[in-house]
């Protein structure tokens, strides 16, 4: 049986497990990787964020996934889907969204991920509509939402 609930070519997407929280601290106390985000998080940060993910898979059935490279084998980040309601005119929204560590980034892996999790949102779960959303200074990101 897989441990992976879907893949692209380089991917696997997964559930969350407690073997990612190191791996997941380190990407997101990297200040490279959190340039363009209010603040890097601290380990309890990271493990509330982790927590907020599993129970957005059990609830929905999306969340940003964690992400292995599937050549590599090695967790690489996260890709997926998030119910959002912050305040916004195009709240409540899905939205997809993704965070990679340096070493993964600039390979194509954020554009090949969001691929294959639009078409998991759109074919699979028959979710209407996902928007995209980054701050004008984060380009590399805006890059792979034009793709």
């Amino acid at each position: 049986m897989s441990t992976y609930l879907f893949n692209s070519n380089r991917l696997g997407f997964r559930e969350w497990q407690e073997k990612d929280l190191i791996p997941l601290f380190k990407m997101c106390s990297d200040p490279e990787v959190m340039k363009y985000f209010p603040a890097a998080l601290d380990m309890a940060e990271a493990k509330q964020l982790m927590i907020v993910m599993k129970n957005e898979y059990k609830k929905r059935a999306y969340c940003y996934f964690a992400v292995d490279h599937l050549h590599h084998k090695e967790f690489i980040g996260f890709i997926g889907l998030k119910w959002q309601t912050y305040p916004s005119d195009f709240n409540p929204s899905i939205d997809i969204g993704w965070r990679l560590s340096k070493k993964y980034q600039g390979l194509g892996l954020a554009t090949e991920g969001a691929k294959r999790c639009i078409t998991y949102g759109f074919s699979e779960l028959g979710i209407k509509k996902i928007v995209a959303v980054a701050p004008k200074i984060n380009e590399p990101s805006i890059h792979v939402m034009k793709k």
